[in-house]
């Protein structure tokens, strides 16, 4: 029921928009007319022309072969088809004026058209057509020719009679034509992995190519990362005057690794460097490498590399890396299997770049913990820049670049809205304004105004209104625990700011209470913890003093208590039981069942003795939340009955209900 989300901590997984796909690359010399989009590594650039495949000569051939085959087999085959018993019974008749006969095929003309009975009831029944054929049974010929001879039936064996000289043709031709074909095979299978091999499809790398032009993404364009932006000016410069660092016997870092959450913008970042320095640049994304083919991988990292050097200086980028680069013998799998050995061809790639090679690797990942040590290692990815979270001035130079072609009210300052927006990556504020121009839209305003931006903000923290039809009893038990929420989070004064509460259906919650950071945090201290646990307690709590029974609302909550009680306990040391120990087993986003052969460093006594100091911190934090709810009875009645009449209250409305709030001294 509950979705409290703080900002400042890691939001959902959202990807960064996919590049759009490069338009083919005009002639030499000549400028493309029609290119509106962005260009160069900021947008869709143009991509050298590939002639289209040729079909080859034999398919053709024995296309031809086939069509001439079906010809053949379908003369004389017209007429409706009879059963032999059928056609035996007007033989014997002498109801038969002429036959056709070719192998055990039988095309023959009545004399008079016979009827089929009724198939069933009082149908009329079924008149053949004048022309019929049938099917001989084996050891039938004679029987029959004897019967045709009787009956006076003129009948011709047209049965094709071939030569020994054309037979003996027949079996040469096809025996050449295999020949040739595996002559062409053989000869495009040199190098069956290459760009011509018969495998060439797949082995050839699907890098998008992307070259500088007047209009690209540069440094302007990334706002809010002001020291990954200064780390890669150097790789810039490199690329710029390779012989300012070769004077000085200075080598310029083969690869630089980017890491940081999902939507922070590492590819928006790799994409203004390759703009800056005005080179080609080459993306992929690392599980493109991989395909059902064993060596297919390996062949298509051959083939980045070597159209990288032969294009430097350039860059190469490598998104989501972790797909392929993934730490070697870590659960199951072993030396043969095609990921690592396209992360072995990765590693010998780089390692074999001259000092004069001008090709720069940059990769992107948000998990650099399973990135193999020797990806990682200096020679290789030598250069590591985190891509963290913007601070306040970063977001509003991030909401300032997405607000360059929105109409704003003059109602919409950016920099309040980038002060309440604390824990919003690169992508959400993107997606923020989004939302309000599309709240605009739909109201028909022309000019995006602070209320649009409200409402977006709503929509993108605690998902879209639903229109569930709660029952007065659902309605108050709803209201008393986003009561008993709100009103423990106004009472703790170490808790974010309360900035809404509602008992409005949304996402998968029937309630919110949203909280908003008031500044930037970087460290958590332990009060702090302890009084978020008893807020999270707190709708629970409100239900069982109010009701005298739990309900299922509150599951999230318990789920998200117990998470962080854990870590408390057994990541962050902050038991005195304990003590200052870290007991850490199969984390989370566990991969190729690497926990399954780690052995656990602690024995069960510890685990057992864990559980337990969770469940202290837990009902601790649940007692504190009930003698709150207690002490502050008539708030919470007030606050349950607000919300019950107006659905809806913001932080002034819960001021004046709850009088002022508590703050940390």
């Amino acid at each position: 029921m509950e979705i409290y989300r703080r900002m400042n901590e890691p939001q959902p997984e959202q990807k960064t928009p996919p590049e759009p796909s490069a338009r083919p690359l005009p002639p030499e010399g000549e400028k493309s007319a029609g290119n509106q989009g962005p260009a160069g590594p900021g947008g869709p650039l143009p991509q050298r022309q590939v002639a289209p495949p040729r079909i080859p000569w034999f398919l053709i051939a024995l296309f031809g072969i086939a069509i001439l085959w079906l010809i053949y087999m379908g003369e004389d085959q017209s007429g409706r088809r009879v059963k032999y018993g059928f056609f035996w019974k007007q033989l014997e008749a002498g109801n038969i004026e002429s036959l056709k006969i070719s192998g055990l095929q039988i095309v023959g003309k009545w004399k008079k058209i016979p009827e089929l009975p009724a198939p069933e009831g009082d149908k009329p029944a079924r008149k053949l057509e004048d022309i019929f054929q049938t099917q001989i049974p084996q050891f039938e010929s004679d029987r029959l020719l004897a019967e045709l001879t009787r009956q006076g039936v003129d009948f011709e064996d047209t049965t094709t009679q071939l030569s020994l000289m054309t037979q003996l043709l027949i079996w040469m031709g096809g025996l050449m034509l295999v020949m040739v074909v595996f002559f062409v095979i053989m000869r495009r299978s040199s190098d069956p992995m290459g760009s011509g091999g018969m495998f060439g499809s797949f082995a050839k790398s699907p890098a998008r190519e992307f070259r500088p032009s007047d209009k690209k993404t540069t440094f302007d364009d990334v706002a809010g990362m002001e020291q990954p932006k200064l780390e890669l000016q150097e790789v810039v410069e490199f690329l710029k005057q390779p012989a300012k660092f070769q004077r000085l016997g200075a080598q310029i870092p083969k690869g630089v690794l980017l890491m940081g959450s999902p939507g922070n913008g590492k590819t928006l970042l790799a994409r203004a460097t390759a703009g800056e320095a005005e080179v080609p640049f080459y993306s992929i994304n690392g599980s493109e490498f991989i395909q059902m083919f064993v060596g297919v991988g390996a062949s298509r990292v051959r083939d980045l590399f070597r159209t990288a050097k032969e294009n430097a200086p350039c860059i190469v980028f490598i998104d989501e890396i972790d797909a392929v680069g993934r730490m070697r013998g870590a659960g199951f799998g072993g030396g043969h299997d095609e990921r690592e050995q396209t992360l072995n061809q990765i590693l010998s790639e780089m390692d074999g770049f001259a000092q004069n090679e001008a090709v720069i690797v940059i990769a992107a990942t948000n998990r650099p913990d399973v990135l193999d040590k020797a990806l990682t290692r200096p020679g290789r990815f030598d250069r590591h820049i985190v891509v963290d979270l913007p601070t306040r001035d970063g977001r509003l130079g991030i909401l300032k670049v997405h607000c360059r072609h929105v109409p704003l009210s003059d109602d919409v300052d950016l920099g309040k809205i980038a002060a309440s927006t604390i824990g919003f990556s690169g992508a959400d504020l993107k997606n923020l304004v989004n939302e309000a121009a599309l709240h605009a839209t739909r109201t028909a305003k022309n000019k995006v105004d602070k209320e649009d931006f409200e409402a977006a903000a709503d929509r993108v923290i605690m998902g879209i209104k639903r229109e569930d039809i709660l029952s007065d009893k659902e309605k108050k038990m709803t209201a008393y625990h986003e009561a008993g929420h709100a009103l423990i989070a106004w009472m703790l004064p170490e808790l974010d700011p309360v900035h809404k509460v509602t008992i409005v259906p949304r996402g998968r919650a029937l309630g919110v209470t949203q909280l908003r950071p008031d500044e930037e945090r970087h460290s958590i201290g332990e009060q702090r913890l302890h009084q978020q646990l008893a807020m999270l307690l707190g709708g629970r709590a409100a239900e069982k003093l109010v009701f005298n029974e739990y309900t299922a609302n509150a599951s999230d909550d318990l789920k998200r208590a117990t998470d962080l009680a854990r870590r408390m306990v057994s990541h962050w040391g902050m038991s005195e039981t304990i003590g200052p120990a870290a007991f850490r087993h199969a984390e989370e986003d566990p991969f190729l069942g690497k926990e399954m052969h780690e052995m656990r460093a602690y024995s069960d006594a510890t685990a057992h003795q864990v559980d337990q100091e969770i469940q202290r911190v837990l009902f601790a934090a649940s007692d504190k939340a009930t003698s709150l709810l207690e002490e502050h009875r008539e708030k919470l009645d007030a606050l349950s009955l607000a919300l019950t009449e107006n659905e809806i209250l913001d932080s002034d409305e819960i001021e004046k209900i709850l009088g002022q709030r508590q703050v940390r001294v």
